[in-house]
Protein backbone atom coordinates (compact mmCIF):
# COMPACT_ATOMS: atom_id res chain seq x y z
CA UNK A 1 0.00 0.00 0.00
CA UNK A 2 1.23 3.40 -0.88
CA UNK A 3 1.41 5.91 2.08
CA UNK A 4 1.43 9.50 0.61
CA UNK A 5 2.46 12.10 3.23
CA UNK A 6 1.43 15.91 3.18
CA UNK A 7 2.94 18.52 4.79
CA UNK A 8 1.30 22.11 4.37
CA UNK A 9 3.75 25.09 4.08
CA UNK A 10 3.15 28.19 4.67
CA UNK A 11 2.91 31.30 2.05
CA UNK A 12 6.52 33.53 2.93
CA UNK A 13 4.80 36.28 4.34
CA UNK A 14 6.69 38.90 2.39
CA UNK A 15 5.28 37.04 -0.86
CA UNK A 16 1.63 37.62 0.93
CA UNK A 17 2.05 41.11 1.36
CA UNK A 18 3.33 41.26 -2.36
CA UNK A 19 0.19 39.98 -3.52
CA UNK A 20 -2.11 41.81 -1.16
CA UNK A 21 -0.47 45.09 -2.01
CA UNK A 22 -0.68 44.61 -5.67
CA UNK A 23 -4.26 43.37 -5.49
CA UNK A 24 -4.96 46.60 -3.30
CA UNK A 25 -4.26 48.44 -6.34
CA UNK A 26 -5.80 46.63 -8.80
CA UNK A 27 -9.08 46.82 -6.59
CA UNK A 28 -9.86 42.94 -6.33
CA UNK A 29 -9.15 40.95 -3.24
CA UNK A 30 -7.33 37.56 -3.33
CA UNK A 31 -7.60 34.52 -1.69
CA UNK A 32 -4.57 32.74 -0.65
CA UNK A 33 -4.68 28.68 0.05
CA UNK A 34 -1.15 27.42 0.95
CA UNK A 35 0.76 24.91 -1.08
CA UNK A 36 1.69 21.27 0.57
CA UNK A 37 4.87 18.90 -0.09
CA UNK A 38 3.58 15.14 -0.66
CA UNK A 39 5.80 12.89 0.02
CA UNK A 40 5.36 9.28 -1.09
CA UNK A 41 6.75 7.35 1.63
CA UNK A 42 9.50 4.83 2.15
CA UNK A 43 11.04 6.56 -1.54
CA UNK A 44 12.79 9.74 -2.25
CA UNK A 45 9.92 11.13 -4.62
CA UNK A 46 8.32 14.37 -3.28
CA UNK A 47 5.83 16.93 -5.28
CA UNK A 48 6.02 20.29 -3.93
CA UNK A 49 2.38 21.61 -4.57
CA UNK A 50 2.99 25.98 -5.40
CA UNK A 51 0.56 27.96 -3.44
CA UNK A 52 -2.85 28.97 -5.21
CA UNK A 53 -4.26 32.50 -5.55
CA UNK A 54 -7.55 32.89 -6.80
CA UNK A 55 -8.81 36.27 -8.32
CA UNK A 56 -12.32 36.89 -9.96
CA UNK A 57 -12.71 33.48 -10.72
CA UNK A 58 -9.09 33.08 -12.22
CA UNK A 59 -5.87 30.77 -10.03
CA UNK A 60 -2.65 32.11 -10.22
CA UNK A 61 0.17 29.58 -8.62
CA UNK A 62 3.18 30.40 -6.96
CA UNK A 63 6.37 29.57 -5.13
CA UNK A 64 7.88 30.92 -1.99
CA UNK A 65 10.90 32.81 -2.88
CA UNK A 66 9.62 32.97 -6.83
CA UNK A 67 9.73 36.20 -8.50
CA UNK A 68 6.85 34.85 -11.40
CA UNK A 69 3.55 34.30 -10.87
CA UNK A 70 1.96 31.13 -13.29
CA UNK A 71 -1.83 31.26 -14.81
CA UNK A 72 -3.91 28.30 -14.36
CA UNK A 73 -1.27 26.35 -15.01
CA UNK A 74 3.00 25.63 -14.60
CA UNK A 75 3.21 26.58 -18.92
CA UNK A 76 1.86 30.16 -18.74
CA UNK A 77 3.73 32.45 -16.69
CA UNK A 78 4.54 36.28 -15.79
CA UNK A 79 6.77 38.05 -13.68
CA UNK A 80 4.59 39.41 -10.48
CA UNK A 81 5.82 42.80 -11.26
CA UNK A 82 3.14 42.29 -13.78
CA UNK A 83 0.69 41.27 -12.03
CA UNK A 84 -1.15 44.53 -12.20
CA UNK A 85 -1.33 45.24 -15.39
CA UNK A 86 -2.32 41.78 -15.79
CA UNK A 87 -5.13 42.12 -13.70
CA UNK A 88 -6.52 45.68 -14.22
CA UNK A 89 -6.13 44.59 -18.18
CA UNK A 90 -7.67 41.20 -18.58
CA UNK A 91 -9.70 40.26 -15.47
Amino acid sequence: MVNIIKEEIPIEQELKKKIEFICEFAKTTPTIINGNIRKIDKTNLTYIEPNRIIIKDTTFLIFNYSNEIFIENLSNKIKLSELEDYLKNRL
